[in-house]
């Protein structure tokens, strides 16, 4: 009990210092993750930064798959950010690999603090991970403490000694503890404190080590499963990568190993283990840096990619793994939302056409997607409350109101096209109504501004640019004037007694309002954005 409670403090301890490096630099990680893809040597060094950062390579693997699922990474640069971060977190060992136990206590301490003194949440978050630090330390001194009386049984000797003549099943064993704790950096700190305390020998620790790097490749599999095609076939290369090597290696072990005695002089068993798993990585680094191309190809014919119906309400970008990060979390849903956008002017371009030609299937089928708009603004809104339920920073907080605040008035138009214009659709075709030509050739051109309004509306809300939110705040005036003027000239026709209009009259009339009222929960995105900017005034009375 008292080894598995150490084990236990120690993967708590990866954990806190994991969240608290993405909910203080999430967002910045994700930005050097996105500028390294220009070639696969800058990807496989962001991979190796950002691994020992984080102290996870599965973590990095699923923000690279999170990457490449959205299409802003292509399968060959995210399997170099693996290369990498599997190294980085060779890294990570040989720094715990040293006697660091006094490091233990003063790092909680000043954790503590930290946490509890600070008022940004930026420090607060430095705090946890400075607190995670310090129990990792001392989870690996009490690992090392309780193992040191497993010497002296007679009954582990013999199971670890038989262990040791079976490499296939202790590699198994390896991976599978890898998985059941997601993290091969807890199970590599393991073996190396079994191996201090003398319970377990250099060869059978050799072996376990080939079996927590297969692991690390399983897990980021498992958590994708479901995923989109391009999310999975990251984490696919990179179990093919680790594959390889533990069948390349494992026949050869015996004559490999004796060689890591040079890299040090008089080297501890414990930094023997921590230089095998770093050589390990080092060489499958090398090995496969030029293969990324190959491997990327091969894993995209076992998972081609899989056309889904754009209408489709399951959400594509909300990745749960994703939370721990707001910054990232919030762009999945931002991405999320774009694809609400896409549906909407899909909905928009189709009424039109409904009104034209008196099509009933066509009015049905835009009614049934404002089902797929409330689907996914009803899980946006509950996934970016699962990430407001910790504490982030200002900025990330005002673009998650932001995104919010944007879904509901994408599904509010949604409602406008369903429950009123597609109404008055069908109230057009029941009684055989037919627009004037000048008063359908208005709705057109109204019609057409609004679907451009919609595009700009889109583009200021993923790029925040004020020069662009001005002019869409701009177009809320001219809109106005459209519809004043259209209005207007339909009265003109009433008074002139010409008999579309009249029959039309009502009809004609709301179809404006309509255009006008979803026109003005397009233009809603700008303000925040002028507002940030200081181009506001407070009121529009004189």
């Amino acid at each position: 009990m008292n080894l598995l409670g150490a084990a236990a403090l120690l993967l708590w301890g990866l954990r806190m210092v994991r969240t608290g490096v993405l909910r203080a630099y999430g967002g910045d990680l994700r930005r050097v993750l996105g500028r390294s893809m220009s070639n696969r040597f800058s990807a496989l060094f962001s991979g190796l930064g950002i691994a020992m950062v984080l102290q996870s390579s599965t973590a990095t693997a699923l923000m690279a798959a999170s990457f490449a699922s959205r299409g802003l990474v292509h399968t060959a640069p995210a399997l170099a950010i693996m290369l990498g971060a599997d190294v980085g977190t060779t890294l990570v060992v040989q720094i715990f690999s040293f006697k660091l136990n006094w490091l233990s206590p003063l790092l909680i301490l000043i954790g503590v603090i930290a946490f509890n003194t600070a008022r940004s949440t930026r420090a607060r978050d430095l705090g946890r991970t400075a607190v995670g630090l310090g129990l990792i330390l001392l989870g690996l001194q009490l690992i090392s403490a309780t193992a040191e009386p497993m010497r002296q049984s007679e009954v582990l000797t013999m199971v670890l000694g038989a262990l040791g003549d079976e490499p296939t099943i202790a590699i198994l064993i390896a991976a599978l503890l890898t998985v059941l704790s997601t993290s091969s950096l807890a199970i590599v700190l393991l073996i190396i404190s079994l191996v201090a305390a003398g319970v377990v020998s250099l060869p059978l620790a050799f072996t376990l080590v080939l079996g927590a790097n297969l692991g690390s490749a399983v897990t980021p599999l498992i958590a994708t499963i479901g995923a989109e095609p391009e999310a999975r076939r990251v984490p696919l290369g990179n179990l093919l990568f680790r594959l390889v090597g533990v069948v390349i290696l494992l026949p050869v072990l015996s004559l490999v190993t004796p060689y890591l005695a040079l890299v040090e002089p008089e080297p501890e068993p414990v930094r023997q283990v921590a230089n095998f798993h770093t050589a390990f990585n080092l060489a499958l680094a090398v090995l496969f840096i030029g293969l990324t191309g190959p491997v990327a190809r091969l894993c995209t014919r076992i998972f081609p990619d899989r056309l889904l119906p754009e209408e489709t309400a399951r959400p594509r970008h909300l990745d749960p793994g994703a939370l721990e990060s707001p910054a990232v979390a919030i762009a999945n849903a931002a991405r999320e939302t774009l694809r609400m956008g896409d549906i909407v002017e899909k909905m928009l371009r189709q009424s039109l056409d409904v009104f034209r030609n008196d099509d009933r299937k066509l009015l049905r089928e835009v009614e049934s997607r404002d089902d797929d708009i409330d689907g996914l603004h009803e899980a946006i809104k509950l996934y970016l409350t699962e990430v407001s339920r910790d504490a982030i920073d200002s900025r990330d907080s005002k673009r998650l109101i932001d995104v919010i605040t944007f879904t509901t008035n994408l599904e509010h138009i949604g409602d406008i096209i369903d429950k009123s214009l597609m109404e008055l659709a069908a109230k057009k075709i029941k009684n055989r109504l037919q627009f004037s030509d000048e008063g359908f050739r208005e709705i057109c051109d109204m019609h057409g501004r609004l679907i451009e309004n919609l595009t700009l509306a889109l583009n200021v809300f993923i790029a925040g640019d004020p020069k662009m939110a001005r002019k869409l705040l701009e177009e809320k005036i001219v809109f106005r004037e459209l519809e004043r003027t259209a209005s207007e000239n339909h009265l003109a026709r009433l008074r002139s007694g010409k008999k579309e209009s009249i029959e039309t009259s009502s009809l004609h009339l709301d179809v404006l309002r309509d255009l006008k009222r979803i026109n003005s929960h397009l233009t809603s995105v700008a303000y925040p954005i002028l507002d940030a900017a200081g181009e506001l005034s407070r009121s529009r009375l004189k």
